[in-house]
């Protein structure tokens, strides 16, 4: 059924942004307004709520809701932009800063941290194991994902990332600080941080190396067509490979595809219809890979958490591991 609603501008919404206006009204719409803006006319669709479709809508967050608990104790905001830097030009308040890069890994080797250095981590800040956790970034939340990822390899309970990250909240006209954020809390260590378990969201190239070919799993490579082609190298700033191209079996379905142009998230039917005409189905296992885990745990998120399918890990190598190792194949496609 459609409803038609005639929205007419006064002084105070004519100062807002139309998205404002009709957001509030909770409905997808289309736009007509005459030039001298005294009115606006809109034919408005009812729609479910935006989040509504998913498979746990629960660990998705709007900027409204954002805004809301800004002051609430039991959450915290937690900011991981692939632009180390960004923080600084300005953030939500009280926000914590984390570096994916030095915070998630572990000093010496190439890993992730250990046990011990999260809790270390988010005792520093003042969490325990039932704050609610809210990621966001910048990149469509490329690495706010990675940083969800990884606190799921720990079992916490309850994080969430903000839907449309930093472009949105900035392109909704919301404030940012440049004020110090979540100020580190000297109080006794309270949060019990298990062994981390990566079995279930977690793949090391031996295990993709078995999966090669196998009918019940499936390889997504997550990069450009470029990359995956193997005839454009990473850019110079990112690890070097000495070879390009991809892992045998493996479909390209790049990142991109899943998010809209102001950063959220597409819709489930549309995850469901890019996923199933590639072949990559609920049935299987699958292992998502892109150069070195961050996009790839993007498209580990949508398909484990707003798809729902039941078996995906995130190889976190990636190309940067794979493109190094000796006497491993490499199909490529240009």
């Amino acid at each position: 059924m459609t409803t038609a609603y005639i929205l007419y501008v006064d002084d105070y919404t004519r100062n807002r942004p139309i998205t404002t206006v009709v957001r509030q009204a909770q409905c997808s719409f289309r736009i007509w307004y005459d030039e001298d803006w005294t009115a606006l006319t809109s034919s408005v669709y009812q729609a479910e709520e935006p989040m509504s479709d998913y498979a746990h809508p629960e660990v998705l967050v709007e900027t409204d809701w954002v805004a809301e608990n800004l002051d609430n104790p039991r959450i915290r905001l937690v900011e991981c932009n692939h632009d180390p830097l960004l923080y600084h030009t300005g953030h939500l308040p009280g926000v914590i800063r984390l570096d994916w890069m030095t915070d998630l890994s572990d000093p010496i080797r190439r890993d992730l941290l250990d046990a011990p250095r999260f809790a270390q981590m988010l005792n520093a800040w003042g969490i325990d194991n039932q704050t609610t956790l809210i990621f966001y970034g910048d990149q469509y939340n490329w690495w706010a994902t990675y940083a969800f990822w990884v606190c799921k390899l720990f079992g916490h309970a309850d994080a969430r990332i903000m839907n449309g990250g930093r472009a949105k909240w900035l392109a909704e006209g919301r404030p940012l600080t440049r004020a110090g954020g979540a100020q580190r809390d000297s109080a006794a260590p309270r949060y019990n941080a298990p062994t981390r378990d990566d079995s279930a969201f977690r793949a090391t190239y031996r295990q993709v190396l078995a999966r090669i070919g196998q009918p019940d799993s499936a390889l997504v490579d997550v990069r450009t067509a470029q990359e995956y082609g193997g005839a454009t190298p990473p850019t110079p700033e990112l690890p070097q490979t000495l070879r390009g191209g991809h892992i045998p079996t493996a479909v390209n379905i790049p990142w991109a595809r899943l998010v809209n142009p102001d950063s959220t998230f597409k819709r489930r039917e549309e995850f469901a219809r890019i996923f199933d005409e590639r072949g990559i189905t609920p049935e299987k296992e699958v292992i998502s890979y892109c150069l070195m885990g961050g996009l790839s745990s993007h498209t580990w998120f949508v398909l484990t958490w707003l798809l729902g399918y039941p078996r995906v890990r995130n190889y976190d190598g990636g190309w940067s591991e794979w493109g190094n190792l000796v006497a491993v194949p490499v199909a490529q496609k240009y």
